[in-house]
């Protein structure tokens, strides 16, 4: 016989993994329904998890998408951490020029004078 597939809780695992700074922000996450296991929403924080599941989940702002490789026994280090996940989150569009900054540029050296300025529209 085989031995059972291991698994852990979903939200502890979160924690395991460091994705969240703690297990009640990351319980507060699935709550919400902002987590899927394998393309399904999970609603509740006791789903079981294992190794080969794909989560998909938003941390500060950034989707993230990552398949499980181990449960992990401790929320240890960061190194760690990452071993229990392989992360397949696409790369990020890069932004337009124009929306990289909310502040205006100064190509000249130093502190802009108050006619640069005026002449920047700041004034």
């Amino acid at each position: 016989m085989s031995d059972p597939r291991p698994t852990i809780r979903l939200d502890k695992w979160l924690w395991h993994a460091r994705f969240f700074k703690s297990r009640s922000l990351a319980a507060g996450v699935v709550t919400a329904g902002k987590v899927r296991v394998d393309s399904q929403p999970v609603s509740k924080p006791a789903r079981a998890i294992g190794p080969g599941n794909v989560l998909t989940f938003v941390q500060a702002q950034e989707t993230k998408v990552v398949r499980v490789v181990a449960c992990g026994e401790r929320r240890g280090p960061a190194p760690e951490a990452q071993a229990l996940y392989e992360d397949l989150t696409p790369a990020p569009k890069p932004r337009p020029a124009e929306t990289q900054g909310a502040n205006p540029r100064y190509e000249k050296g130093g502190r802009p004078t108050k006619k640069d300025r005026r002449d920047m529209g700041l004034d």
